[in-house]
């Protein structure tokens, strides 16, 4: 097995963090829903079924089926609101639910590239103006999102273009890096999930940050650096592990509990 890396490239060029279960804890795009339901856009029902597929993201990571399942609904609640609304809310919802759940070690990691010069963006399938919050809140460079349509300031309910996952974010990419002339062999990625080894794959520098087990297995396979902070996701796949049902139906009654303090 090669020997995982631990010092990144002097200087890096650029540095590209994903940001659910990377830069921060858990999923980001159920904490907006949390936010969008204290305001009245949608009941607690539906906020219910926000808080499983929040569950199944804490235990297995990102699946893409569920990504499109929950990008499907985040749209139908935003359609027919303003931009600046929404907007606004993501700057509300930072303070109130993501800001606690940012990793410090993650933000060292970025900071670092920063005090060396290097541009840093968050790239997310997470709506962009919640990554435009976050990405501005934690002094970073810029952020990729994935961008509802909008006309005249008002949401459709529709997408432009794919959400930014999987390749589609590694594409994302390679376009910025070729409009800012950036050479990808000397620049840095970082993430939780195996669904961002196109990303990953792409950079001279990739780094597995708690990463899912087919990220890790493959960080290992190819002496990729692994970073570790907090053991958050494996607590909570021991937890399921051991109480199987028991454990599951705990995890969403938590999460619940989460939605009744929300409403």
């Amino acid at each position: 097995m090669a020997a995982a890396r631990v010092t990144a490239p002097d200087p890096c060029v650029a540095a590209f963090f994903d940001l659910d279960n990377t830069v921060v804890r858990g999923a980001s795009l159920f904490y907006f829903a949390r936010g969008l339901h204290a305001r009245g856009f949608f009941s607690s029902r539906e906020l219910r079924g926000f808080a499983r597929r929040a569950v199944h993201f804490a235990l297995r990571g990102e699946v893409h089926g569920h990504l499109l399942e929950v990008r499907e609904l985040a749209l139908a609640f935003v359609a027919g609101h303003s931009t600046a609304e929404i907007r606004a809310i993501g700057e509300e919802v930072y303070d109130e639910h993501v800001e606690a759940k940012v990793r410090p070690g993650v933000r060292v990691l970025a900071d670092r590239h920063l005090g060396q010069g290097a541009p840093v963006w968050l790239v997310t399938a997470a709506p962009v103006e919640l990554a435009d919050v976050v990405a501005r809140r934690l002094g970073l460079t810029g952020a990729l999102g994935t961008v509802a349509e909008s006309v005249e300031g008002t949401y459709t309910g529709r997408l432009v273009g794919e959400p930014v996952h999987g390749a589609a974010k590694a594409a994302a990419v390679r376009a910025l890096a070729e409009r800012a002339g950036w050479d990808l062999a000397r620049c840095a990625a970082y993430s939780d999930s195996a669904n961002d080894l196109p990303l990953l794959s792409m950079v001279g520098w990739p780094v597995a940050v708690n990463p899912d087990r087919a990220l890790r297995r493959h960080a290992l396979r190819n002496g990729w650096e692994v970073r570790e902070f907090g053991h958050w996701r494996r607590a909570a796949r021991w937890t399921a592990r051991a109480g199987t049902a028991g454990a599951a139906g705990a995890a969403v009654l938590a999460l619940a509990g989460l939605v009744r303090r929300a409403g």
